[in-house]
């Protein structure tokens, strides 16, 4: 055989298999876009090798180095998908007006055995439709109270995000070079108003508390009325104030079913979390809304990567002292097990991104 006919039948040997590898490649692809797969933490976050990443060890968190951190497009869909199989967060984020009516009885999320009674006052407060329903960010920020936030500058990038949300009412006032002022969506659990507005025991701390919900601007106001029994109190002095002053809020309150379904999620993916963290809840229900997100605040250890004490939230002098026995909450394990989702948790630079 010539060697001239030789290279030629060759070269075409040679195309013909990058043809198929080609065609191999894009079935493969495509499969891999029609299929809901359940997702492994572990493995997923493996995949990822765009993103470099420490798991802190709970006991020596300050060895964890910094890293630079990029936005995973398949990873956030993949997740996505898999997250829609157990809730709809644009549902789930608020019991609407006729789902329930003044006077119908509701057990706690929590505490089964205990009731509450639907006011009017609550009923009033009730949206027609979604908070969220046909919203679409493309950057959103979830901001956590962690000390780490403290000198960090994160502020000014905190409120370049398109949608903010913050926990637990926390304040910024003070502290917006390192936290922001943006906020789209806040939190406020019921024991907020003991722990930081003394039950609103004089006129100075209702001022307090009012001010505080009137800088909030045209906000949801996110109110976990039915998880747990002792709240309904506060809930009502809460919206009583809103509706005397016309405090430009929406108020949203979740579903009763919310916890049970983020829980279950995660129990899929092998995270056996026993009372999922209002961060938690955030981003689980955010992945709906958000096609990135960026989380601030998150860092459930004594000390920063350097060994520097750490402060249990930016705004306080309570200390971080966590045990898995008097906390209902694990928020070591969520911080380790959400490498897969963005490092949730924050981060040497208290910012991680998904």
């Amino acid at each position: 055989m010539p060697l001239g006919f030789r290279a030629l039948l060759f070269g075409f040997v040679t195309l013909a298999a990058v043809v198929l590898i080609i065609d191999d490649i894009a079935q493969v692809e495509e499969e891999a876009a029609e299929t809901e797969p359940q997702l492994n933490p572990t493995a997923l976050t493996k995949s990822n090798k765009a993103v470099n990443h420490l798991v802190p060890s709970f006991s020596n968190a300050a060895k964890i180095q910094s890293t630079n951190w990029t936005f995973n497009k398949t990873l956030s869909m993949l997740i996505r998908k898999s997250i829609l199989r157990f809730l709809d967060p644009e549902r789930d984020i608020s019991i609407l007006k006729g789902t329930l009516k003044p006077g119908d009885i509701v057990h706690y999320v929590f505490d089964r055995h205990s009731t509450t009674n639907v006011s009017e006052t609550l009923y009033h407060f009730l949206p027609t439709v979604s908070p969220m329903k046909n919203q679409h960010h493309r950057r959103c920020a979830i901001v956590g109270n962690s000390g780490i936030l403290l000198n960090s500058s994160c502020g000014p990038e905190i409120d370049s995000h398109d949608f903010v949300i913050r926990c637990n009412l926390a304040p910024v006032e003070d502290y917006y070079k390192d936290v922001g002022w943006r906020t789209n969506l806040v939190t406020m659990n019921p024991s907020v108003v003991q722990r930081a507005f003394r039950d609103l025991a004089s006129e100075e701390w209702r001022a307090r508390f009012l001010r505080r919900l009137q800088s909030l601007s045209g906000s949801v106001l996110w109110i976990p009325a039915f998880m747990a029994k002792g709240g309904e109190e506060r809930v009502e002095w809460t919206l009583r104030l809103i509706l005397l002053h016309t405090v430009d809020v929406r108020t949203a309150f979740p579903s009763l079913r919310l916890l049970h379904a983020v829980r279950g999620y995660w129990l899929t993916n092998n995270v056996h979390i026993k009372r999922p963290t209002t961060g938690l809840l955030m981003y689980t229900m955010a992945t709906r809304f958000c096609e990135e997100i960026h989380l601030y605040g998150f860092w459930p250890f004594p000390s920063d990567p350097h060994g520097r004490p750490v402060k249990y939230h930016y705004y306080d002098t309570l200390k971080y002292e966590y045990t898995s026995s008097s906390s209902p909450h694990t928020m070591p394990l969520e911080f380790q097990n959400s490498e897969l989702i963005a490092q949730t948790g924050g981060a040497p630079a208290p910012h991680r991104t998904l």
